[in-house]
């Protein structure tokens, strides 16, 4: 059977067309109140985005995600594989807090602040735009032969579309590996670092295949966030929504006639001009309702007030609404669910603020040698073999390292004799022994604790076992 007309959307994405290729996307240029709005918020990420690996507070790169090296800066704040469980709790607030974001205001993030929004749309959408010319042109020029104008326009614009995924490739590298080792790369021989270049090459590729062909497939197909719409949007949620009640009333659409009273006729206020389907980025029509398609960039809001003002009629036929709103009226509110996920969010937070102010800048730990047993030494000293390491989060080298028992009385000692440095945002290793008169033995396993000082000053505890003979228990 034949799916009825209004819904004939529901069986394809839109795409793809009727013999399942792709339907090449030409929107129309947008402009107005949110797209003005979008550009500041774009203009403001995408420099955030492209300095934030150069940035350092504090010496610590303010972002960082090497995974290679197991080193994260979040906001200049390090992460060491010690602090595994901190990025843990991070990442799940980061989910929370999305997922609370979705429930009230749907997929904005999706139309304001995604980095492939953001690139497509007001980088490599606008280039387009300047070297191809609107939808009409683009259309045109897509359909003519390959002439000398067209080859012209289409190498101009690969060409340039190729140096930004160059730029953004150096960029994201940065975010792996370091601002600082990028800039040394870019600034030295490329033969140096072979590995680093192929992998400059790959990184430009996708991101050249990403933003010159695949487009707003990556929103549609390839990212999973539009699919939780269907779990977390529910009628309380604000989208960019088409208000039916207004726009069909009794009669419907119909072709706007100069002079009618569509009111009094029961004609609803949408005109069926279908601007907002032509200026959608993901060419859907938002007349059908919340889809996945729809990023909500507000492009079709534009566009609806442009065409609402030049007949002289109310704006906002599409506009940020709930369903509950366009259809009963109903303002705004926190759900009981809204304010469930804010309960969570904010416990998460306030686990995450007290891990944080917790979390020690040094960290030591001290085990002992596998497979050795404790020596008897002279004058009844026990004495047990241990591997040490101190690692060290901070910026600033810490100088004259040295280890004291608090517990018990004995002695260490270093197998280098001497105290010892750890360079900032390092570590420092070694072994040492610790020795124990056989008197203060209560058994033969203990558990002593150990200072660790620079100069005089204590900057971490750690503990450890010693073993001792059983006779002494």
């Amino acid at each position: 059977m034949e799916a009825p007309k209004n819904e004939q959307f529901r069986d394809s994405i839109s795409t793809i067309n009727k013999e399942g290729k792709r339907s090449w996307v030409f929107p129309k240029k947008p402009s107005g109140k949110f797209y003005k709005y979008r550009s500041y918020v774009s203009y403001f990420l995408l420099a955030f985005l492209l300095l934030a690996p150069f940035i350092k507070i504090n010496g610590n790169q303010f972002l960082l995600f090497n995974v290679l090296e197991r080193r994260f800066n979040i906001f200049s704040f390090p992460f060491w594989p010690q602090d595994f469980h901190l990025l843990v709790i991070s990442m799940i607030t980061g989910v929370v807090f999305v997922i609370l974001f979705t429930v009230v205001f749907g997929r904005l993030f999706c139309g304001w602040i995604c980095p492939q929004t953001i690139f497509m749309e007001m980088v490599f959408r606008k280039i387009e735009y300047w070297i191809d010319g609107d939808r009409g042109k683009q259309i045109r020029l897509n359909k003519q032969p390959w002439n000398a104008e067209k080859i012209k326009k289409r190498v101009l614009k690969w060409f340039i579309f190729f140096v930004i995924s160059f730029i953004i490739a150096n960029v994201f590298l940065a975010y792996l590996i370091g601002g600082d080792t990028v800039i040394s790369y870019i600034t030295g021989n490329p033969l140096d670092n072979v590995r680093t270049l192929i992998s400059l090459i790959i990184f430009t590729s996708v991101f050249y295949f990403v933003f010159a062909w695949f487009r707003e497939q990556v929103c549609i197909i390839a990212c999973p966030y539009g699919r939780l719409q269907g779990v977390l949007l529910d009628n309380k949620t604000i989208n960019v929504a088409y208000d039916y009640k207004r726009g069909e009333r009794d009669l419907g659409r119909s072709k706007f006639k100069k002079n009618e009273d569509r009111a009094a006729l029961g004609k609803g206020d949408c005109i069926d001009c279908k601007q907002c389907v032509v200026v959608c980025p993901t060419s859907i029509d938002i007349r059908n309702g919340t889809q996945l398609e729809c990023v909500n960039c507000t492009a079709c809001i534009d566009e609806c007030d442009h065409i609402m003002e030049s007949i002289n009629l109310p704006k906002g036929l599409i506009r940020y609404a709930s369903e509950e709103n366009i259809a009963e009226k109903k303002p705004f509110h926190f759900s009981a669910r809204m304010k469930g996920y804010s309960a969570v969010l904010l416990i998460l937070i306030g686990i995450l603020v007290g891990m944080l102010f917790l979390r020690n800048n040094v960290e030591a730990t001290i085990l002992r040698l596998p497979g050795q047993l404790y020596q008897h030494k002279e004058n009844n000293i026990i004495s047990n073999v241990y591997t040490f390491k101190v690692i060290n989060k901070t910026t600033k080298d810490i100088d004259n390292v040295s280890y004291k028992i608090l517990s018990h009385k004995g002695e260490i000692k270093l197998v280098s004799n001497h105290n010892f440095k750890v360079p900032k945002q390092g570590l420092a290793e070694g072994t040492l022994f610790i020795e124990i008169n056989a008197s203060v033995l209560k058994d033969d396993n203990i558990d002593i604790e150990i200072g660790v000082f620079s100069g005089d000053k204590l900057i971490e505890t750690t503990t450890t076992n010693f073993l001792g003979p059983r006779s002494y228990r």
